[in-house]
């Protein structure tokens, strides 16, 4: 059973994300448009679950599929939609992950919130902060509980998604 745990900040998690930015581009080559290093582990000093969250933008997600294989030799399990309709998965390690995919085809949605949701987070130290109290907390209380800790932070992940987004359209103008 997989623990959940939240742990501070590592000044080495930038660098594991660019380690497999550089192997993702290699196996999608042209595929490739974009890939970022989202979630809790891409925010400087934010305590979180060691898992580097992957954002991958690719031409088109079904020509995704076909590159299972490469994936799983660099130890990566191919999870298909996994609860988001139009995203491929992938997560290295079962019980001790350390990296998770996040596909999506240029243009999804889900591309613009993952990386307003980070870009907000980094320049609201004060939203960022009671982030990291909340995580911390529903770890303490669900350990062994991963359903619950997800279930505990939904309410104010979305409440940030909306200031993020509002946040990230002013920004733009």
């Amino acid at each position: 059973m997989r623990k959940v745990q939240v742990v501070p900040y590592q000044k080495d998690w930038p660098d594991a994300f660019y380690r497999e930015r550089e192997n993702i581009q290699q196996i999608l080559g042209e595929q490739c448009i974009r890939v970022s290093h989202i979630g809790s582990t891409a925010i400087p000093e934010m305590a979180a679950k060691p898992v580097i969250d992957i954002l991958v933008e690719v031409v088109d997600i079904n020509e995704t599929d076909q590159y299972n294989d490469l994936f799983a030799k660099l130890e990566y399990i191919a999870c298909g939609e996994n609860g988001i309709p139009g995203r491929r998965f992938f997560m290295k390690g079962v019980d001790d992950r350390t990296h998770h995919i996040h596909t999506f085809q240029t243009g999804d949605p889900h591309i613009f919130r993952h990386l307003a949701f980070r870009d907000y987070l980094i320049h609201h130290a004060e939203d960022a902060s009671r982030y990291m109290k909340q995580k911390q907390v529903l770890a303490q209380l669900y350990p062994y509980n991963i359903n619950q800790y997800i279930k505990g932070k939904d309410g104010f992940i979305k409440e940030l998604e909306k200031k993020a987004l509002a946040w990230y359209k002013n920004r733009s103008c």
